[in-house]
C-alpha cells in the first residue's frame, strides 16, 4: 500500500483526524486541474461546500486561486453565501495581505484564513493575525514543487508561478515560530495527479512542527489517506477533484481510516 516508508511513534497523534475537502475558487466557481493548470469547472462554491457540510466534512477549505496573481482582494460574496448555508468550519484562502484583509473576511464568516503568498512577502502578518485573532484562526498554506535538476523541495508562491528558494521544512517552522496554528502542505508536484501524497515531503514538515499538517495534493484512492497519517505525519487530509467528481463520498473516506484504526470522530490515532 503507497510508499514504503517506517512508521514512527509520532504516528499516536494526540488528536483526531480530520478530512477537509478543498474547493479552488476562480472567477466565482470551482474549478480543479493537475498541477495547478488545465483547470475543470467543477460547480458553485457555496453549493458544493452545503453539499459537503451534510456528508461531514470536518472543515470545509475556499481557496481563491486567482486573486493574488490579479491583484484583487478576495471574494467576499462567495464567503458570504457559504457561510449562509453550512455550520462547519470553513477555511478562506487567497488574496488577503493586511490585518484589515483577514478582518473582512472572518467579519463575512469564515472561521479560518490562510495564508499563502501574503505570509512569504510579510512573514509579520502571521504574527499580528495570531495575536488578534487567535492561533487557531491562521493556516500558513505552504505550496512546494522540485526544481528540475534538484533533489529538494522548494516553496513556491503567486499561484504556484514563482518558485522561491526557501526551504519547506524550514518555512514550516519558521512560520509555527511566528503563530500560525497549522500548515496547509500542498505538493504542486502531486497536485491533481491522483498519485498519492508526498509522503516524504508531508514527514518532513510534520516532523519539523509541532501545529497539524494538512496534506494536499495527490489523493487518487482510499489507501492514500490512510498513508497520509501514517506516513506523512498528517493531522488532517485535504482533497478536491476526488470528491468534486465523484470518486469518494467522504463518509466513504471516513469509513474507510476508522476502519484502519484512525479516529476521524474524536480520541487518539491507534494505528
Amino acid at each position: 500500500m503507497g510508499e514504503a516508508f517506517t512508521v514512527k511513534s509520532s504516528v499516536d497523534m494526540r488528536s483526531v483526524v480530520k478530512v477537509i475537502p478543498c474547493l479552488d475558487v476562480n472567477q466565482g466557481r470551482v474549478v480543479k486541474g493537475v498541477q495547478f493548470e488545465n483547470l475543470r469547472d467543477a460547480g458553485d462554491p457555496a453549493e458544493l461546500a452545503a453539499l459537503y457540510d451534510r456528508e461531514g466534512a470536518d472543515e470545509i477549505a475556499l481557496l481563491d486561486i486567482s486573486a493574488t496573481v490579479e491583484g484583487r482582494d478576495t471574494m467576499l460574496d462567495v464567503v458570504r453565501r457559504t457561510a449562509e448555508r453550512v455550520r462547519k468550519p470553513f477555511i478562506i484562502g487567497g488574496g488577503m495581505k493586511s490585518i484589515e484583509d483577514i478582518e473582512r473576511v472572518l467579519a463575512a464568516g469564515a472561521n479560518k484564513v490562510s495564508l499563502n503568498t501574503a505570509a512569504v512577502r510579510n512573514p509579520q502578518l502571521v504574527t499580528e493575525a495570531a495575536r488578534r485573532f487567535g492561533s487557531p484562526c491562521v493556516i500558513v498554506a505552504i505550496d512546494a514543487v522540485t526544481p528540475a535538476g534538484q533533489q529538494h523541495p522548494k516553496v513556491v508562491v503567486s499561484g504556484g508561478f514563482e518558485v522561491t528558494d526557501w526551504d519547506v521544512a524550514a518555512w514550516a517552522k519558521r512560520a509555527e515560530d511566528l503563530g500560525a496554528g497549522a500548515i496547509l502542505l500542498t505538493s504542486k508536484d502531486r497536485d491533481g495527479t491522483e498519485d498519492g501524497y508526498d509522503n516524504v515531503l508531508n514527514r518532513s514538515v510534520a516532523d519539523a512542527v509541532k501545529i497539524p499538517v494538512i496534506a494536499s495534493g495527490g489523493a487518487g484512492k482510499l489507501e492514500d489517506f490512510l498513508d497520509a497519517v501514517r506516513f506523512g505525519g498528517a493531522r488532517a487530509v485535504l482533497a478536491a477533484s476526488v470528491f468534486h467528481f465523484g470518486m469518494f463520498r467522504i463518509r466513504q473516506v471516513k469509513a474507510f481510516l476508522e476502519a484502519n484504526g484512525v479516529d476521524t470522530t474524536g480520541g487518539n490515532l491507534h494505528v
